[in-house]
């Protein structure tokens, strides 16, 4: 997910200090249902440990906030930025991603007494102008943690046999009918403006801000079912090759994938243990490859970023944090779910088909901070709004979210768009 600095125009001091406190403490409060067992699990590559996230979240304070701008800190262990160092490469050697699993101590209570620590020793900073620029990227790059945290842990428990649930209780059904007629945005085409403007946090990628030419289109008003990917499945999608992109054939062919991830007969696995799936829940947990070859099945294609973008635009405000109109996000420590609706953030993480790229004139952001932005810039695919796991608040319409196109165990759906 991408991290970077911020466009500068830092919010007031106590505004700060208060979402400082409530992101420090969801992510914590997430992990109260875990054993310290649980939190060391690492089910692949792209995954990482739930008490990792919880470390390395605090390692970018106590590196980039107390390391550099508090005098006479002392690090809390020398011993810990090579575990916790995530892809900083001027930061020095750090452990290999996939051995983060083995890192069974610092134990989970040791970490969450380093938070402790670290969070007492910001107090300071807080207050002072001079780094808030630097403390809303780092409660930004905590939110991204947060939610990977959640996928990250949810594909580890999937792996378990006995289908452990990490929350009690069982998801709420959808909102609304995932079936029926399809409702459309339509837009005229023309020059839109597309990035993120002057004013309020952005990442470096989010810009500069720049004019595209798009031609005229719709985008659906709602997400893709769980309903209608059963019908895709039933009609053979995933066993006719002339829907598929090469590179996404070969995929299906080499994994013998033949329904989202985490589906099972009529079920699929949740935080709250396997359930019986909700056919009118939007889908999720699907590929990119799977989202094209939808898309190809139902005569429509999958929008572009800037598409996307062009709809959302003006939405911003809707998704502020604490506002409910902005759809089904993250607002409390409980289980993220998918229900629906028509809010063109929350739920999903939605799909599009322009590759990451930089806009016109980007420059990464200077420093450390700026490697995760640019030099990812490769072989991925953009998506856009937000998920039922990303923290309210955090995204925004010139959000850009990347995966390549293989992977599929955060929060993924579609939204079709169509050519008028």
């Amino acid at each position: 997910m991408p991290r970077s600095q911020p466009n500068e125009r830092p919010q007031d001091e106590h505004q700060l200090r208060e979402r400082f406190a409530a992101t420090r403490s969801l992510a914590q409060a997430l992990v109260e249902p875990l054993s310290d067992a649980d939190a060391t699990l690492q089910s692949m590559d792209d995954a990482s440990p739930a008490k990792w996230h919880l470390a390395h979240t605090t390692w970018f304070w106590e590196t980039f906030l107390l390391r550099d701008h508090a005098p006479g800190y002392a690090l809390y262990d020398e011993h810990w930025p090579f575990c916790f160092n995530s892809y900083y490469e001027a930061e020095g050697a750090r452990i290999e991603r996939p051995s983060r699993g083995l890192l069974s101590r610092p134990s989970l209570e040791k970490i969450l007494a380093w938070r402790a620590h670290v969070d007492a020793a910001m107090a300071p900073l807080l207050d002072d102008p001079a780094h808030a620029g630097l403390i809303e990227l780092g409660i930004a790059h905590e939110q991204q943690h947060i939610e990977l945290l959640l996928t990250d842990i949810k594909h580890a428990l999937f792996h378990n046999p006995l289908g452990p649930a990490m929350f009690g209780g069982s998801p709420e059904a959808a909102l609304s009918p995932g079936g029926g007629n399809v409702g459309w945005h339509t837009h005229p085409g023309g020059v839109a403006l597309i990035g993120a403007g002057e004013g309020g946090f952005a990442f470096d990628n989010e810009g500069p801000r720049h004019r595209v030419l798009l031609e005229p289109f719709a985008l659906s008003r709602r997400l893709v079912s769980n309903r209608e990917w059963d019908e895709f499945i039933a009609d053979g999608g995933y066993e006719t090759a002339g829907l598929w992109l090469s590179d996404g054939w070969a995929w299906v062919k080499e994994h013998g994938i033949a329904a989202p991830l985490y589906w099972r007969d009529d079920q699929a696995y949740t935080h709250q243990g396997w359930q019986t799936r909700d056919p009118d829940a939007p889908v999720t947990h699907i590929s990119y490859y799977e989202a094209d070859a939808f898309a190809t099945w139902a005569g429509a294609r999958l929008p572009t970023e800037f598409e996307w973008e062009a709809i959302a635009r003006g939405q911003d405000g809707a998704n502020a944090a604490h506002n409910p109109a902005g759809g089904n996000q993250l607002d409390d420590a409980g289980p993220p779910v998918p229900h629906g609706g028509e809010s063109l953030f929350g739920d999903c993480w939605q799909f599009t088909r322009s590759a990451y790229l930089p806009y016109p004139r980007f420059r990464p952001a200077e420093g450390a901070v700026g490697e995760y932005n640019g030099k990812f810039m490769s072989g991925q695919f953009v998506l856009k709004g937000a998920s039922c796991a990303t923290v309210r608040g955090h995204s925004r319409a010139s959000y850009r979210n990347f995966f390549y196109p293989h992977q599929r165990w955060q929060f993924t759906g579609l939204r079709l768009a169509k050519d008028v």
